[in-house]
């Protein structure tokens, strides 16, 4: 068991547009001052222009809802966490198929989810879709969450010899996913019953796919040249690197930077739903920081 003194986060958000018309990524944080718990939820909605905004609106705000409900008591209850997790992404699938119930015009819209808790130095976390979780240590980065699209098993046929490389890279279902939140059954969740053991210098990145423009090798670089720097000014990076792209089918793009030192950061960003009722160009970028308490 670490000390609290220990167990300090330096976050920072970011979003940006893209070249989308419209931002159907949706994050949320909440790491409360004085605490050594605290949570990122992040989703990226699909589903045609209003309908995959409203459906990360409603997934961020239901998980953050329940979380944020038990948050002071998960340290009580740590061996609960992974069920807590489990049960927030059900319900708020649940919320989706209500809202498509009574608005079938917006059948099949959905949303990915990605939602790293972390307590002291251990870290828990739900994913379902294609929202990467990465983790940056000593200057190598991997990612920690299974990848729900097609992409994984494209790479095992290029390693099999059925695809080539360049097959492979530019295949046409690398970018289908095989589980998301849509209100139906999911066919793959991954939450570890165990927790993942971080350490002070590690840089947590938990994104939407749109910062995949970049290779992995990419982002890496990017963390480790601004791994000195705050949690802002690397998502700062992040998001400018990914704009000097000047792809023109650039997705919506959406960060949360989690630095493990020993400052804390108080952080809470709330989306624009209200609880289980949905209402109804130019790269465009949003960063939003959290300064650190001692």
């Amino acid at each position: 068991m670490t000390s609290p003194a220990f167990a300090r986060y330096d976050v920072a958000t970011a979003l940006g547009q893209g070249m989308r018309e419209i931002q159907e990524d949706a994050v949320v944080t909440d790491f409360p001052a004085g605490m050594d718990v605290g949570f990122v939820v992040l989703a990226d909605g699909m589903g045609g222009h209003a309908a995959g905004e409203i459906a990360s609106s409603i997934l961020v705000t239901e998980v953050f809802a329940e979380l944020k409900f038990k948050l002071a008591d998960l340290k009580k209850h740590e061996r609960h966490i992974p069920a807590i997790l489990k049960s927030a992404a059900i319900t708020s699938n649940a919320c989706i198929r209500d809202y498509v119930s009574e608005n079938p015009r917006n059948y099949g819209m959905g949303a990915t989810l990605i939602a790293p808790l972390l307590v002291e130095d251990r870290m828990y976390w739900i994913s379902v879709g294609d929202s990467p979780l990465y983790l940056q240590r000593n200057g190598k980065m991997r990612q920690l969450n299974e990848d729900h699209s097609m992409a994984p098993e494209i790479d095992r046929m290029v390693a099999s010899g059925l695809l080539s490389p360049e097959e492979g890279l530019h295949h046409p279902d690398r970018n289908c996913l095989r589980s998301v939140l849509l209100g139906d059954s999911v066919a793959k969740i991954d939450c570890p019953a165990e927790p993942f053991q971080v350490q002070e210098g590690d840089i947590v990145l938990a994104a939407s796919d749109g910062l995949q423009s970049l290779t992995d090798a990419e982002i890496s670089a990017v963390l480790l040249e601004n791994e000195e720097r705050s949690a802002t000014e690397i998502a700062f990076a992040l998001l400018t690197t990914v704009n000097a792209l000047n792809d023109p089918d650039q997705d919506n793009i959406s960060i949360s930077v989690i630095k493990i030192n020993r400052t804390q950061a108080a952080s809470l960003v709330i989306p624009q739903y209200k609880s289980r009722r949905a209402g109804g160009g130019m790269s465009q970028t949003r960063l939003l920081s959290f300064p650190g308490e001692s």
